[in-house]
């Protein structure tokens, strides 16, 4: 295997087990594009390259179905597993956070919702995240003018203020964590670097190797942009590493599609045979 992409197997391996979070990378990256339905012993095959034991995948499985974001169908002693209406909104969300975010048309002002107590509230504090909000206090969230509303915060109480210089500044401090967002975009640079030297210099990559870095790409990218409410140009400092990471990110990811798409070809099964030909939306990925 591969140096750099052995060093980040094993960083994965002394964090604390992801299992879930890679499978939900998985099948947003890679199998809802491919008809979104995938057989159970591909997976496996996948985590294999991780040293993943097919136990804990199984577990990890069961967890998500019972969670609501993946239903099983099986046929014969055969499992094939798809998202369901709860994980498909989650990744429809983030699909756009962290593929093709879009350029900023912001007014200068900013968006604020006071959400109460009511039984709803984790379901609109979970959708506010997903969607760029930031919170400086409980119950109020912000987020720059432009930034679309969440349907499950649609109650909320709306207000728009403006605030500039120090009271903008201020405000921004107190509702995102751009410093701790900062330094994990320069940790995922750091870890990613020396793959986009080794695919720069047509190093060998087979195709297994080249969808393992893929899926691992953006499962530690996904971890950090989720968190960017992806602000303004104007709002953040001048030495923001969210705009090289993407290109990095980007770069590495073009360099893989091809060859992880083999993989795909060659061991990605539904219940009705190979996986479809990926749509359109594939290959616009980082296009910028």
């Amino acid at each position: 295997m591969p140096h750099p992409l052995a060093r980040i197997i094993d960083q994965l391996k002394r964090e604390p087990s992801r299992t879930g979070s890679i499978v939900i990378t998985v099948f947003g990256d890679a199998i809802v594009p491919r008809g979104g339905s995938v057989w159970l012993g591909t997976l496996l095959e996948f985590f294999k390259t991780l040293d993943i034991d097919s136990g804990v995948v199984r577990t990890a499985m069961s967890r998500l179905a019972a969670d609501g974001w993946l239903e099983r169908e099986k046929l014969g002693r055969n499992s094939f597993y798809r998202l369901v209406k709860k994980g498909q909104q989650t990744f429809d969300a983030a699909t756009k956070h962290i593929y093709d975010p879009q350029p900023s048309d912001w007014t200068g002002r900013f968006e604020l919702l006071l959400i109460g107590n009511g039984e709803d509230r984790d379901a609109s504090r979970e959708a506010l995240k997903n969607a760029g909000f930031g919170s400086p206090l409980p119950g109020v969230w912000v987020a720059p003018s432009g930034v679309p509303i969440p349907e499950e915060a649609a109650g909320a109480i709306r207000l728009e203020v403006a605030a500039e210089d120090d009271s903008g500044r201020r405000l921004l401090s107190e509702s995102w964590p751009l410093d701790r967002t900062a330094d994990a975009y320069l940790k995922f640079m750091k870890t990613f670097e020396p793959l986009r030297g080794w695919i720069g210099r047509r190093e060998r990559l087979t195709e297994a190797d080249a969808f393992t870095a893929r899926i691992l790409l953006i499962h530690y990218y996904r971890r950090v942009v989720l968190r960017d409410p992806l602000l303004p140009t104007a709002l953040l400092p001048g030495d923001w590493p969210g705009r090289e990471a993407r290109l990095l990110c980007g770069e590495i990811y073009r360099g893989l599609l091809p060859n992880s798409e083999k993989w795909l070809d060659r061991n990605g099964l539904n219940e009705e045979g190979p996986l479809p030909a990926a749509s359109a939306e594939l290959a616009r990925r980082f296009a910028d």
